[in-house]
């Protein structure tokens, strides 16, 4: 079996393919290597294994190869190497990673043999991060189950602040719903929403969602009236004609003004079904709520979402926040959302902020609000009701 220490290296150059393998080697690394493309694809590979990939190939280029390995489940991290075009090269480690194929580097060739060296090293020693490497699991679960997890309220919500840039202030709160498993224990959605919505059970968790947000807002707001609320809505969701009569009699139970609940939606759920999404969007906000454009610029045909819906918030994707100070395309991006966000009269809030010197920017740069591990973790209810008085004299100190 593969082990750690196990590295392929695919590239056509033969002579620059023993090099490296030499130098792996060397290093106490296990090593093969191919220059053939195709008959690369014919073997299997441990996901432990380290691939180094160079872009250009023949017949079968890295382009495909990653979408191959990936079409076969197959998410061995990755190192990308090319001599063509430093744009190519980043847009491809943005592919590789659409895919759950973390990246570990990219280098372009001719690369330092020493930098490689110093890149093995680090790796070995555990101190070279994988790149939005994902948690997977295998995990499924069948209607019933889910089912009865809904019947049985065993889904709850966690709340992750969102802070003004300037102040600190806390301004809102974004509810995030988990599954209290009796036997699993704490299920994060990403193992359960998409079974939620193949079982056409989606309506029914969003509305025990809203409900429980709302009642837990109302309580909030007893001691912190100005704090809002953020929920995140699915496609079905928005084009039920229904939606927005539920979501007000929710509010007007817990009075609530609608005013204080932002509804948080993705780009491709408004594209997918643009004539009822725009129906309801609208009556919407007619009756207070507002909205919010998640993962803004991930999508498709984001512009197009601005112009023809009545958004009031741009959240700017952690994609880019995360690597803005690093990566001069994802500080492009940063920089064009928020000044977009500001001449279309709409808020922006940036999530994924981890660092101070990410939110130090994101100050400079005129950004309304933050959201992140910076700031705060997800957290039950009553954790939250302890963390918001201290709040604000704990972010003026950091920044």
């Amino acid at each position: 079996m593969p082990g750690n220490n196990d590295l392929f290296i695919l590239d056509d150059d033969p002579q620059y393919a023993e090099l490296l393998v030499e130098i792996a080697q060397d290093h106490g690394w296990q090593v093969e290597h191919s220059t053939d493309p195709i008959a690369f694809l014919e073997r299997s590979l441990s996901e432990e294994t380290i691939l180094v990939l160079d872009l250009i190939l023949p017949d079968v280029d890295g382009i495909e190869v990653i979408r191959a390995l990936a079409e076969r489940r197959c998410y061995c991290p990755l190192i990308l190497i090319s001599g063509f075009d430093n744009k190519v090269l980043h847009s491809a480690q943005q592919l590789a990673e659409a895919h759950n194929m973390p990246v570990i580097a990219t280098l372009t060739k001719p690369f330092d043999i020493g930098s490689f060296i110093t890149l093995l090293d680090q790796i070995k020693s555990g101190h070279a991060k994988k790149k939005n490497s994902p948690v997977r699991s295998e995990v499924t679960f069948s209607e019933k189950d889910l089912i009865q997890a809904l019947d049985r309220e065993q889904f709850i919500l966690h709340y992750q602040p969102q802070v003004s840039i300037k102040t600190g202030e806390v301004t809102s709160i974004e509810a995030l719903v988990r599954w209290l498993h009796p036997h699993k224990g704490l299920i994060y959605p990403d193992k359960f929403i998409y079974q939620i919505e193949e079982f056409k059970l989606i309506n029914q968790l969003t509305s025990y969602v809203l409900r429980l947000a709302c009642e837990d807002l109302r309580q909030l707001k007893t001691q912190h009236p100005f704090i809002k609320l953020s929920v995140n809505v699915t496609a079905d969701n928005i084009v039920s004609l229904v939606f927005p009569e539920l979501l007000k009699n929710i509010t007007d139970q817990n009075n609530i003004n609608p005013t204080s609940i932002t509804l948080e939606l993705t780009e491709s759920a408004v594209m997918g079904h643009l004539t009822s999404s725009l129906d309801v969007l609208n009556r919407l906000r007619m009756k207070g709520f507002k909205l919010s454009i998640d993962d803004f610029g991930t999508g498709y045909s984001s512009l197009q979402q601005l112009y023809q819906a009545p958004f009031t918030e741009l959240k700017i994707d952690r994609a880019f926040t995360s690597k803005m100070l690093v990566d001069n395309e994802a500080m492009a991006i940063v920089k064009i959302c928020i000044m977009l966000g500001k001449m279309l009269n709409m808020k922006t809030l940036a999530e994924g902020v981890e660092t101070k010197e990410i939110m130090e920017e994101l100050d400079r740069l005129s950004c309304d609000y933050a959201q992140g591990y910076y700031i705060a973790k997800p957290m039950p209810y009553s954790d939250l009701m302890d963390w918001i008085p201290n709040a604000l004299q704990q972010l003026k100190q950091q920044y």
